[in-house]
């Protein structure tokens, strides 16, 4: 595929199907990304959404805690956590537009290797920025730039609309800021400039899949379920790449043997981890697809990979 349009496409009816969203929910998220509900209408003619689940019977009070609360959904490490600086970041794009960003660092002059961190097809959420925050913890500079900051920025849109507008940007724009965050980061006296790397996730994973291709500075590399770059642009990959997928991912899953035999062939560093009886996006603790014990085990393997390759 050109561009991310048809992953779009695949992933909301994979989730109407599934059951995660409605059909209203379905026909908006398909609509904004097809330009019709026509369009819309008919990709969910055939689909048969599973069941939801039967609500439980409500209960009796619940107790008062006698523990301190667990931390909000997709806040592992606060902003305010004493051994890292998290804030709000701007950089320059090639085409003169500005990009907006989150960076999360260790405290002290460094410096530090730095890993870019591109977010889902939801924006630059909350979870996103809490994974610059994880790896500030892990000793890393993490990045996280808003590939929605020419339309505003995440925090001024519809959520309803950011699909939409990802899946109609030709995915060089992504690229190319991308490698405007490199330039920024190598600008920093706390970055390690020879050791910067990158981690996306679904959407994010297909956009670092695009980017190491393009970026042969790129040290290392670790996707999350994301679907394949062009498979004529794999020679251009120098970075080792980690490829992270879950077992049930209907729509990522099918262009693995793809991607794998491209990289083999070019003689590519590249390992593939596929996660027994998880589904996309099993990662964001925020997600109804969460998967507690693979998405911790699938962390490790991140640090892990970029201990390997950029310390």
């Amino acid at each position: 595929m050109d561009g991310f349009k048809d992953y779009f496409i695949a992933e909301f009816v994979d989730e109407y199907v599934s059951g995660l969203i409605t059909r209203r929910e379905a026909l908006r998220k398909l609509a904004a990304v097809t330009g019709s509900v026509a369009v819309a209408a008919s990709l969910l003619a055939a689909c048969t959404p599973a069941q939801p689940p039967a609500q439980p019977t409500p209960a009796g009070p619940s107790p008062a805690p006698t523990t301190a609360p667990t931390p909000q959904p997709g806040v592992t490490v606060p902003p305010d956590d004493p051994a890292i600086e998290a804030a709000g970041v701007t950089f320059p794009a090639e085409d003169g537009a500005t990009i907006l960003a989150y960076l999360s660092r260790p405290r002290g002059a460094g410096p530090f290797p730095a890993v870019m961190v591109c977010h889902e097809n939801r924006g630059l959420v909350e979870h996103i920025k809490d994974v610059t925050r994880r790896l500030a913890k892990a000793g890393y500079v993490g990045l996280a730039p808003d590939l929605l900051s020419r339309e505003g920025g995440t925090d001024r849109l519809d959520s309803a609309q950011v699909p939409g507008i990802l899946g109609n940007v030709p995915p060089t724009r992504f690229v190319q800021d991308f490698q405007a965050a490199f330039k920024y980061l190598q600008a920093q006296p706390f970055v390690r400039r020879d050791r910067i790397g990158m981690v996306g996730f679904c959407f994010g994973g297909g956009v670092t899949w695009r980017v190491a291709t393009k970026l042969p500075e790129l040290r290392a590399a670790v996707v999350f379920y994301g679907p394949n770059p062009p498979l004529e642009d794999v020679p251009g990959i120098q970075a080792p790449v980690l490829a992270i997928y879950a077992e049930r991912d209907n729509f990522v899953n099918p262009g693995i043997p793809a991607i794998e035999n491209a990289m083999r062939q070019n003689g590519k560093v590249f390992e593939r981890v596929v996660y027994p009886n998880t589904d996309h996006a099993f990662h964001n603790d925020t997600g109804p697809r969460y998967n507690a014990e693979a998405a911790r085990d699938a962390w490790s393997r991140t640090l892990a990979w970029f201990e390997r390759y950029l310390i």
